[in-house]
């Protein structure tokens, strides 16, 4: 997400980074060519024109000219008035209501809804520890009932019964009525969409929502759909007491306009962010690391977060105190690490959030990619346990077996070994922590960031190449 917009902030925000003062000519060429990297990510027009105002006004007062270095002081501008558009910071779901607390789901078909009700389920179960219970009041589309039922399995929550004979306002009623029983936290109602916003519908949804009243009403729309976005979640806005949006397929959006239109348009907070197809491809929406991933900075604190809730500990301890004993890292241990770095997305989600990733060239993107990690896996599945634990005796013969087992060349297992032995070295140095470790040294690392510059991207430690 947002590659473009930061592809092309990042070169004009690099021109600006190193002067030593600023005027109002040369803010106004940056300006102008932020203004075109935004309308070129389909951010809305009102939303432009707003957020290069403010920005300038701030550019050429005082705040800029007293600065020691005004350069970095401009992109942290940017940066401030760029998490202002999306909100400031997150805000999370309002459950403090007397159970069932119930969110209704609204928006267009195909937007999301219901995979988004069965990935907001599994969040509020897992990191809410709450006691979660979900129902379909779409009765024109049969197989949404199915999907929601099939989501609600796979997530480990209970599915409440509807069928296509029953009004919309009885299912949710006697959805809430069950959930009062059996003490469930949180009710989730997914609605039927449409293909575009009618009256018959926002008629249906409305008499819906003023019979269960719910304690938030969410609407979920495709970030693909870019400024559309915005427009439609405006349209649903005058019709419902919105109180939030979830913005989903935001992993195939580059542009990243629905993001910073949002906002601004409707007045209503982006909660939650979906960036996959997995059941556990639902974030929180925080502006400040969005802000902080689109000028290149990384989002560090979303990956030791994310570090944090997926990587198995037990495991993680095993390897540090077998590398404490002395008995080395092996290609077995290689293989669990590139387990982990799968389980939280694989290579690439890991990259975008890393400082200084974000600019990187498009090659070593490529070099990185997730097909070669897959390799990878395939070459140490080819391998005996006891090559696995002693890769010093892959040989020549060797080495043409475990390529012919795994379908790769004989250098493509040569380079696995010699990035292994460039891992051995590392866990050596860090005596056992693995992940773990190095996320506390991003810890460390994320308060060394100067000022306007993070990492990467422009004025940072590691300026784009």
């Amino acid at each position: 997400m947002f590659e473009n917009l930061s592809d092309r902030l990042g070169k004009t925000l690099k021109n600006i980074s190193g002067r030593g003062r600023l005027t109002e000519d040369n803010i106004k060429d940056t300006l102008r060519e932020v203004r075109m990297a935004l309308l070129e990510a389909d951010v809305a027009l009102p939303v432009v024109r707003e957020f290069i105002a403010k920005v300038k006004e701030r550019a050429v007062g005082a705040e800029v000219t007293k600065a020691l270095s005004p350069g970095q002081v401009f992109i942290k501008i940017v940066q401030s008035e760029l998490e202002a558009v999306m909100g400031s910071a997150n805000e999370s779901l309002n459950l403090a209501a007397q159970p069932p607390a119930v969110v209704l789901m609204a928006g267009l078909q195909g937007a999301g809804k219901t995979t988004s009700v069965g990935k907001l389920a599994r969040l509020l179960k897992e990191r809410e520890k709450k006691k979660v219970l979900v129902v379909s009041a779409d009765v024109y589309r049969p197989a949404a009932i199915k999907q929601l039922e099939t989501l609600a399995s796979e997530v480990g929550v209970e599915f409440f019964p509807s069928d296509l004979s029953q009004k919309p306002v009885a299912i949710v009623e006697s959805a809430i009525a069950h959930a009062k029983k059996q003490f469930f936290d949180v009710l989730l109602v997914d609605t039927a969409g449409r293909l575009h916003v009618d009256q018959d519908m926002m008629a249906e949804i409305q008499a819906l929502h003023k019979a269960v009243n719910p304690v938030e009403t969410l609407f979920v729309v495709d970030a693909m759909t870019g400024q559309d976005a915005a427009n439609t979640a405006n349209a649903f806005n005058e019709s419902l007491p919105l109180t939030g949006v979830i913005l989903t397929k935001a992993d195939g959006d580059a542009r990243g306009g629905a993001a910073l239109s949002v906002r601004q348009i409707t007045g209503k907070p982006i909660k939650f962010i979906g960036m996959g197809e997995k059941t556990d491809a639902l974030e929180p929406f925080h502006p400040e690391r969005i802000a902080s991933r689109i000028l290149g900075m990384g989002d560090v604190l979303s990956l030791i977060e994310e570090v944090e809730r997926k990587v198995d500990k037990d495991k993680a301890q095993k390897m540090a105190k077998k590398i404490q004993k002395g008995k080395g890292f092996d290609l077995q241990d290689f293989k669990e690490q590139l387990e982990q770095m799968r389980n939280m997305g694989g290579m690439m989600s890991m990259m975008d959030k890393l400082p200084g990733m974000g600019n990187m060239t498009a090659q070593i993107k490529e070099k990185a990619n997730d097909k070669s990690f897959n390799q990878m896996e395939a070459i140490i599945n080819s391998m005996t346990p006891g090559e696995r634990q002693r890769p010093d005796i892959i040989k020549g013969s060797r080495k043409r077996r475990i390529a012919a087992g795994s379908g790769t060349q004989i250098q493509d297992v040569n380079r696995l070994l010699k990035q292994f032995t460039q891992m051995q070295k590392m866990m050596k140095k860090m005596t056992g922590g693995g992940m773990g470790k190095m996320m506390q040294k991003m810890k460390g690392m994320k308060g060394m960031m100067p000022p306007g510059g993070g990492m990467g991207g422009p004025g940072g430690m590691f300026p784009p190449r």
